[in-house]
């Protein structure tokens, strides 16, 4: 007969039966040391259970962590819960619904043992801590050439502002040969700043990582090379819940490689605009100053025209015709108001002359003694008189 052949989700399904048929994985007590511990958007927590030879991932539900109090990364705690197969990837975990504080782990005790220490020595002190360069020409980077890291931190610089040279000095970033790897990477970029060209700075960093993963960066001898450093050093180390020695030793500590390369480096579009702002205030100001500039001369011209000799003879020229003028009709007015007096005058003598009466018909008459007769009283009859018209004279007597 054929063997009888299953489906890996029959297989899993069979083995999720036996998991939970099984009376000691269904109820049980565990203890151990908690490693990288997440908790999910969803309010789910994630992390590792282990101790010195041995290792289980955990799960928290959302419910479950509501009730409890979370612990972190290095504590040591006892767990109840149960142990189930996870079919999608068909690893079994245990799903946690108690946790009990146990004390720190060992890692976590002697991370905070050695940072108090060096926090003691004024290691940590933020007066040491030197600034990073606005716009630096060349970085230097510690990290493993093979690492999503490296990358990461290229990509961001190539894309943030790609003037900046990279220097990579390689080293491991994990295990028990990385904290001297560690340090004579950062002592040969030091070198190189020293000797061949100028670092403005130096980024320290790997991806994330448990608490053993990222313990080199928890090394004293690591923590020393750092403060001693000449270049700033910025470290991104693990995730944004992580923190190592280094991080506290370090000028500069960023969430990730990532943000590394982003504090290392400013943004070139933000830079563009910058610039783009300063060649329009530029423009706008010497605009101004032009235009400023313009009205000044203006002003200075029409200044220089109005004290100008030519316009002043001109206007003395202009004044004299005005005063020519004004003398002439002065003149005229003058012998206009003359020549109306004058007709005036004779036309008042030629009222007053007798020769213009006696033209009218009328006749002067005198005595013999030349007295004019105005009145017949003046007169006897027989007298002689003499009668003086228009065209000549003659004697009379008076009847």
């Amino acid at each position: 007969m054929p063997p009888t052949v299953y489906t890996v989700a029959e297989i899993t399904a069979y083995i999720k039966a036996v998991f939970e048929q099984d009376v000691l994985l269904g109820d049980l007590w565990l203890s151990g040391e908690v490693s990288n511990f997440k908790q999910a958007t969803s309010g789910h927590c994630y992390f590792t259970l282990k101790d010195s030879q041995a290792s289980i991932k955990a799960v928290i539900w959302r419910t479950a962590a509501a009730r409890m109090s979370l612990p972190r990364d290095g504590d040591q705690v006892t767990v109840h819960g149960y142990i189930s197969i996870y079919e999608q990837s068909g690893a079994y975990q245990l799903y946690v619904d108690r946790l009990q504080a146990a004390g720190a782990g060992r890692l976590w005790l002697e991370f905070e043992r050695l940072k108090a220490r060096l926090e003691d020595e004024g290691l940590f002190d933020p007066a040491r801590k030197r600034p990073i360069p606005a716009r630096p020409v060349r970085l230097g980077v510690a990290t493993s050439p093979a690492a999503a890291a490296l990358r990461d931190i290229l990509r961001t610089i190539a894309g943030r502002y790609p003037l900046a040279e990279v220097i990579l000095a390689p080293t491991a970033v994990q295990g028990s040969a990385a904290p001297p790897a560690i340090v004579a990477a950062i002592q040969l970029l030091n070198r190189w700043s020293a000797e061949r060209e100028p670092l403005d700075a130096i980024i320290l960093a790997r991806g994330g990582g448990s608490i053993e993963e990222l313990w080199a960066f928890n090394d004293e001898r690591v923590a020393r090379a750092i403060s001693a450093s000449a270049v700033p050093v910025i470290t991104g180390v693990g995730h944004e819940t992580d923190f190592t020695i280094a991080d506290f030793a370090a000028d500069l500590r960023a969430p990730t490689p990532t943000g590394a390369a982003t504090m290392a480096t400013p943004d070139r579009r933000e830079l563009a605009a910058a610039v783009a702002g300063l060649a329009a205030s530029a423009a706008t100001q010497m605009a101004a100053r032009l235009a400023s500039a313009r009205t000044r001369v203006d002003t200075l011209s029409h200044r220089l025209a109005r004290q100008s000799p030519t316009l002043r003879l001109a206007r003395d020229r202009q004044r004299v015709d005005d005063l020519t003028r004004r003398a002439a009709l002065a003149m005229t007015n003058r012998l206009s108001a003359a020549s109306q007096r004058l007709r005036s005058q004779r036309l008042r003598l030629t009222a007053l002359d007798p020769s213009a009466v006696l033209a009218r018909g009328y006749a002067i008459v005198s005595k013999p003694d030349g007295a004019v007769v105005s009145s017949v009283t003046q007169v006897n009859s027989g007298d002689s008189l003499h009668v003086r018209v228009a065209d000549g004279a003659f004697g009379a007597r008076v009847g």
